[in-house]
């Protein structure tokens, strides 16, 4: 058994396309709603998406404020604690995986062969032609709305790029599910990437494109900036606000450091060809 879980706070116009992405993969997915001053029916939105579709469940439904990352985590933790030894798969809701050679049963099978309880990757992130914030459409490939990868929120706002993407509920992710927390240890203050438990990165790393760029994502990151919180990571969201603000808010596709490619029609397994080059950079951060 294969499940996966995500936290709804917001982008509940993500979810159809999350769902057509994740089923071919998993077996069930299941959904924590997290409704907000901003966003206070988050529950109803998600409940009357998933009706037309089987196997997800919304397994937890809390009132919090805004923008609580740190809330978000916790709840990643209790909702695999629920299944402490099964196969987990955590994504928010604007993280699209892809798995080595496309095959999530193949990779978890790997990790029990070899002792394996964790998978991690690192975020390329998506935008829209000419380095534009597009608006979602219900119909239509996400990916090709999305046409244009490369890696720009890390050299604008330093936001850690490092993913846990697949691992055993007992497994507990840090803050922003960037890192694992092992026998008390957050695995990059111990042993990182070489942990044993962690499975090799330049063989079983996973590719998260983000999806977090569309036309509300402007808004959104300054009001997380506004919110002037530790537990909202603000210092990093006015970065990337001022960073935006400079560039008329559009990502610069000539800027080298952002490792740009643009996906000229293929489809989503043609993966990103920079990725190798990628991978290794983002371990070092």
């Amino acid at each position: 058994m294969i499940r996966l879980v995500t936290v709804i706070g917001h982008g509940v116009n993500l979810l159809p396309h999350f769902i057509n992405h994740y089923q071919k993969y998993v077996n069930e997915i299941h959904v924590v709603c997290y409704n907000s001053d901003l966003h206070p029916n988050i529950s109803d939105e998600v409940k009357s998406i998933i009706s037309d579709y089987e196997n997800i469940y919304v397994v937890k439904e809390v009132y919090h404020h805004n923008f609580d990352w740190e809330m978000v985590t916790n709840l990643y933790n209790e909702a695999k604690l629920r299944y402490k030894n099964d196969w987990w798969v955590v994504a928010d809701i604007d993280e699209f995986h892809l798995y080595p050679k496309d095959n999530l049963h193949r990779l978890i099978l790997d990790c029990e062969l070899n002792g394996w309880d964790i998978v991690r990757g690192g975020f390329i992130d998506r935008i829209g032609n000419d380095g534009t914030f597009p608006k979602i459409k219900n119909d239509g490939s996400i990916w090709k709305q999305f046409p244009v990868m490369g890696f720009f929120r890390h050299p604008m706002s330093e936001a850690c790029p490092n993913k846990i993407c697949v691992m055993r509920g007992w497994v507990q992710v840090t803050n922003g599910q960037h890192y694992a927390k092992i026998d008390g240890h957050t695995t990059w203050k111990w042993q990182g990437w070489s942990h044993p438990l962690i499975a090799p990165f330049n063989t079983h790393s996973v590719q998260v494109h983000h999806f977090k760029w569309d036309e509300t994502s402007i808004e959104r990151i300054k009001r997380v900036a506004d919110t002037n919180k530790d537990y909202s990571y603000s210092d990093e969201y006015m970065k990337m606000y001022k960073e935006l603000e400079k560039s008329n808010f559009l990502i610069d596709l000539n800027n080298e450091e952002f490792m740009i490619e643009i996906s000229e029609g293929r489809d989503e397994f043609n993966r990103y060809r920079k990725w190798n080059s990628l991978i290794k950079k983002i371990v070092l951060i």
